[in-house]
C-alpha cells in the first residue's frame, strides 16, 4: 500500500504543472473521477454535470476539460467500449485517479467512502432528488 501512496505521489510531482495558481488538472481528474464514482457506488448519490463544469471554470481550466474528463474515464473504466481515448497524460491521470480513489475504498470501507465523500465532494454531488 505504501508503494501505490508513493508512486503516486511521484507521479503527480513528475507531472506539469500549469501556470499561476491554478490548481493542476490532475486534482480535478480526480475529483470528477470520485464525484461519477460516488454516484455510482454510494446509495441514492447523484450528481449535476454542469456542477463539473463550473468547478473546472473556476479552476480555470480550459474549455471542454470536463468533457475530455469524462470520456477517458468512460473509456478506460469501459476497457475502451464507450468513451474516446484522449491524450496520454490525462489517460495517466485517470489511471492514478482510480488507484487512488480504490485504495481509499479499501481503506475507509465503501459506506466510510461515501460518507467522506459527502463533505469532500461538497458541490458536486448531492443526494437523489434534490
Amino acid at each position: 500500500m505504501r508503494t501505490g501512496f508513493l508512486m503516486t505521489g511521484l507521479l503527480l510531482l513528475a507531472a506539469p504543472a500549469l501556470a499561476g495558481d491554478a490548481p493542476p488538472r490532475s486534482t480535478y481528474v480526480t475529483m470528477v473521477l470520485q464525484a461519477f464514482a460516488a454516484k455510482v457506488e454510494c446509495p441514492n448519490t447523484d450528481l449535476a454535470y454542469q456542477d463539473l463544469v463550473q468547478r473546472a471554470q473556476q479552476m480555470q481550466l480550459p474549455d471542454g476539460t470536463t468533457e475530455k474528463v469524462r470520456k477517458a474515464i468512460a473509456w478506460m473504466h469501459t476497457g475502451g467500449k464507450m468513451g474516446e481515448k484522449q491524450d496520454d497524460d490525462l489517460i495517466a491521470e485517470v489511471a492514478i485517479a482510480t488507484k487512488a480513489t480504490d485504495l481509499d475504498q479499501r481503506r475507509l470501507g465503501m459506506s466510510g467512502w461515501c460518507e467522506a465523500q459527502k463533505t469532500n465532494l461538497a458541490g458536486l454531488i448531492r443526494s437523489k432528488g434534490s
